[in-house]
């Protein structure tokens, strides 16, 4: 398996997949193509042999340089439970830290509880919010009315 920066040719095949590995949920609108162009040095591509197994879309945030922000991630779902997501994050947080982020955030809707679970065992903390939904916190309307959302925050370690 080979992990490389995103590039702005990557847009089509994973727009092309992405609301197939969601199950058919309409998830191709979240992910223009400008975040292939202008995030690239900390979005992530995993292929294996040219196939495509999974993607991260990541950022550092221009309001405050010490928080890193996950957009999106996805796994083909024949390679999940293969530990590529958390490959993906892994070398993710180790890229963030040598541009002097301390923290990163990511967001999932509170019915996904599989990412729900996946950023807990990743460290990740659910933050507080004003509202609740299944048990987990969620800070309702985030993404617009009627869009509660669980928000995520991990503290990174510093380099060693």
């Amino acid at each position: 398996m080979n992990i490389r920066h995103v590039r702005e040719s990557d847009y089509v095949p994973v727009i092309s997949v992405i609301n197939d590995w969601w199950g058919g949920r309409q998830m191709a609108d979240m992910l223009p193509k400008l975040f292939f162009q202008h995030f690239q040095d900390t979005s992530l591509v995993m292929e294996k042999e040219g196939e495509l197994l999974g993607f991260l879309i990541g950022l550092v945030s221009q309001t405050d340089p010490n928080q890193a922000y996950i957009h999106f991630v996805g796994v083909h779902p024949a390679y999940r439970k293969d530990g590529i997501a958390k490959q993906l994050y892994e070398l993710f947080f180790e890229k963030v830290k040598r541009k002097g982020c301390r923290t990163v955030r990511c967001v999932t809707s509170p019915v996904n509880k599989v990412s729900i679970a996946f950023h807990t065992r990743m460290g990740f903390q659910v933050e507080m919010g004003d509202g609740e939904v299944d048990g987990v916190p969620v800070t309702t309307n985030y993404d617009g009315k009627g869009h509660d959302r669980v928000l995520f925050l991990k503290h990174l370690e510093p380099l060693s």
